[in-house]
Formats: C-alpha cells, structure tokens, sequence
C-alpha cells in the first residue's frame, strides 16, 4: 500500500481532500442558493435539467444514493413547490413517475446564475485545462466507488 508523508495511505489522503472539498461546496452552495431551495432540491432540479425524461423515486433514490423515503420527501416538497410533476406510472400502479415542470427548470436555471459566481472564482483559479484533465479522473473515481460494496 501506497502511503502520504503522514503514513496515511494515499486512498485515505485523496478520500479526505473530496470529502472536504465536498463540504466547501455544499457551504458555499447553501448560502448562494435562492432563499428555501435546499441543496437537495437543486441537485434533483440540476439532474433533470441534464437528462430530461422521466425517473421513478426509486431510481432518483439509486442515483443520488439516498433512501427512498429521503428522496419522497424531497419529490414532495419539489411537487408543492411546483418544480417536478408526480404521475401514476402507467405500466405500474404502484410506481409513481417523475419529470421536470417548467417552473422547476426556470428555478434551477435562477440558482445557477445565483450560484456561478461562487464558484466561477474556483474555475478561473484552476483553469480550463485542469479542470479537464482532472474530471476524467474524478468520474472513473466515481465509478469505481458505485461499483464498491
């Protein structure tokens, strides 16, 4: 095993420095947010706005890697809200389908250009090709941990 200058090993080293870069963002993000938007709400906003379609609960909950009844809760206050729309599944009775509402789509739009400030500094400080170099590195990363048990 691989170890930093501390004896720690290397896994350890980097799963530190993400996990605190992690808490960073989620800081910076919490407070540039539009006023009742929870992190949790944009990040379920900003995974339609890439994908579009339709997702059940269950598969949100797999994606974000949080409970079922954790992403309900969030579907919930999104729906009342008026940023997502819940159906029947038509295929399912028991399963409910979910999709993006245009008004969700403006709200995340407006948190992006509330939040890209913040995190413009980041980018001009690292620059275009780190940025690039690294992400390629950051998605194997991330592939490698969802497949880890």
């Amino acid at each position: 095993m691989t170890t930093d200058k501390t004896g720690d090993s290397l896994a350890i080293t980097l799963l530190s420095e993400i996990a605190t870069v992690e808490q960073l963002a989620q800081s910076h993000l919490k407070q540039a947010l539009p006023k009742g938007m929870e992190v949790s709400h944009f990040a379920v906003l900003n995974h339609f706005a890439g994908l579009g379609g339709e997702k059940t609960p269950g598969q949100l909950a797999r994606a974000f890697h949080v409970t079922k009844g954790a992403m309900t809760n969030t579907l919930r206050r999104l729906e009342q809200a008026g940023f997502v729309h819940i159906r029947p599944d038509q295929s399912d009775a028991r399963s409910k389908r979910v999709s993006l509402s245009s008004e969700g789509k403006a709200a995340r739009d407006e948190a992006v250009q509330m939040i890209a400030p913040v995190f413009d500094n980041v980018a001009d400080g690292l620059g275009p090709a780190k940025i690039k170099a690294v992400l390629p590195l950051i998605r194997e990363l991330r592939e490698l941990m969802a497949k880890t048990p």
